[in-house]
């Protein structure tokens, strides 16, 4: 279920260096990570990995066209990427859906 989330007026990212190589290894680059942010995302509630903390999904584009699912928290109103990725057939098929509705 799509969730409607308040993010930070001012967004500003917190990059663990570990989380950096993370993504690296999708061949995901940092600001193609940011930039699914400013061209408006779909989040949800990433439930099943909320026990620590709450995580959200981010089904976004970048503004070289490609489609991102990315993994994160806030902490201290910044926003901490844990991963992200290419998306999948059913997250695309989600996202599209979504965009045009």
């Amino acid at each position: 279920m799509v969730k409607k989330l308040y993010l930070p007026d001012a967004l500003v990212f917190d990059w663990d260096p570990a989380n950096l190589e993370h993504i690296k290894k999708h061949k995901v680059e940092y600001n193609e990570c940011e930039d699914i942010f400013f061209i408006d995302p779909i989040y949800f509630a990433d439930e099943k990995h909320s026990q620590n903390e709450e995580r959200y999904l981010a089904y976004g584009i970048t503004n070289e066209d490609r489609l991102l699912t990315l993994v994160f928290t806030i902490r201290n109103s910044k926003i901490r990427i844990v991963s992200a990725r290419d998306q999948n057939k059913k997250e695309k098929e989600i996202y599209k859906l979504n965009k045009h509705s």
